[in-house]
């Protein structure tokens, strides 16, 4: 990363980071940020980043050089993208980079540069993420704001920002305004182009996803995966339930999107909104296993039913998808998400929770598992550094098509649930 404090550096570091785990490329970002604040006392205030201060310059160059070393050792060891979020705001700093990264270990580098002089930009960004760092624990928020205005002019006396002329050799893009203009120089590779296409359609205007599964259907009655049914009654109780809400969400410019499946379209029918049907958002296909129940499966395929419980994630029904296929076919629905204001997804269990995934930043060990109820509207708020996840159930009673994570046994023959300990900010409403 490269860039004045306060132009989103964090915040792209974070995002692109969840999208390359997201999509199989195991990537980790290293924030100097953190590694200053762990080895010094308490912050002081903003002359420790005067380009003078001898003593602190020599602390952040200290702090800069872990970060970069714990990078190598990342890749080293089977990491394949390290983000190193830092400011590198001097030619000097990039050559050092140069030369640890590309010239001693052969690693390929790409800068992204954010530029940023929209002053309402780089307030609202001092004010929502700046002032509630560590660094400014109980500090007045107007004195907070004052310093870090300070801080950034520190870094502004030594900027020396990408040139197209002068970095002509090296692999950058620049960012402008949050979006507003690009400009990429010599792309390295396939894995390049996959981040400039991705960092050229996220934004960071404030919207809301609404995430929900089709309603009831008549094969979630019969316990059957996959088809093409029709909703049950109670099914389309959601779907009148369903549109109640989106009035009284009162969504500005709401679009609506479902699968081609019947299901999704009936329960997305009464929504007065434009509607999209994808056919990305296809339920998974279950190959030869459509149409039957759990029980049939691990009848008549009893090696298939063990081995999907394995690995559930790669596992390839015969004839149809895993979720790492779902997830691959599923990138350019995110893809356009990112670039979207409010939009309704109704979809399928397998798709939501690939989608919920992205959003929460899940492992895709746990993808798999993530609890998707029928008859939920499922709220997703990005915010600074990530999501917040809010459950509304229309209250209508419909089937559990949940199957838990499967049981593993241990070397002293108990028996152990895997379970996600993650955590997330989540408010249910029951």
């Amino acid at each position: 990363m490269v860039g004045l404090p306060a132009r989103g550096k964090t915040y792209i570091s974070k995002k692109l980071t969840r999208y390359l785990n997201w999509i199989g490329i195991a990537t980790k970002v290293f924030n100097v940020g953190e590694y200053r604040r762990a080895a010094t006392d308490q912050y002081k205030n903003h002359d420790f980043f005067r380009a003078d201060n001898k003593e602190a310059l020599e602390i952040r160059t200290k702090c800069a050089m872990m970060a970069i070393e714990d990078a190598c050792k990342y890749l080293l060891n089977g990491g394949e993208v390290a983000v190193v979020d830092a400011t590198n705001t001097t030619r000097e700093r990039r050559k050092m980079l140069v030369d640890v990264f590309t010239v001693q270990h052969n690693f390929k580098l790409f800068f992204v540069e954010s530029l940023c002089d929209d002053l309402r930009i780089i307030e609202a960004n001092i004010l929502e993420v700046k002032v509630c760092s560590p660094d400014y624990l109980g500090v007045d928020k107007n004195e907070a704001v004052k310093d870090f205005l300070q801080r950034i002019e520190h870094y502004r006396v030594t900027y020396e920002s990408l040139d197209y002329n002068l970095d002509n050799d090296m692999s950058f893009i620049q960012i402008v305004n949050q979006g507003d203009r690009f400009l990429v120089n010599k792309l390295a590779g396939h894995l390049q182009s996959r981040v400039v296409y991705y960092l050229m359609n996220i934004h960071v205007l404030p919207r809301t996803i609404y995430l929900t599964r089709h309603g009831e259907s008549e094969m979630n009655l019969t316990g059957k995966i996959g088809g093409d049914s029709d909703l049950s009654e109670r099914g389309k109780e959601y779907a009148e339930k369903l549109a109640q809400f989106v009035v009284k969400e009162n969504i500005p410019n709401l679009k609506v999107w479902t699968s081609q499946m019947k299901r999704t379209i009936q329960t997305a029918v009464n929504i007065d909104a434009p509607k999209e049907h994808w056919k990305a958002l296809n339920e998974i296909d279950a190959g030869i296993c459509e149409g039957m129940s759990y029980e049939e499966i691990q009848e008549k395929y009893p090696e298939d039913f063990a081995m999907r419980d394995q690995d559930k994630f790669h596992y390839r029904y015969q004839s149809g998808e895993s979720y790492q296929d779902l997830v691959a076919r599923l990138e350019p629905v995110i893809l356009e998400l990112e670039r979207q204001e409010n939009v309704m997804v109704v979809c399928h269990q397998a798709v939501a929770r690939c989608l919920l995934a992205y959003f929460q930043d899940k492992t895709s060990d746990d993808l798999p598992y993530l609890k998707v109820p029928l008859h939920t509207v499922i709220k997703l708020t990005p915010v600074a550094y990530g999501c917040r996840v809010e459950y509304v159930s229309l209250k209508i009673d419909a089937v559990n098509t949940h199957r838990e994570r499967p049981k593993m046994a241990l070397p002293n023959g108990s028996i152990k649930t895997i379970t996600d300990t993650a955590s997330c900010s989540c408010a249910s409403k029951n």
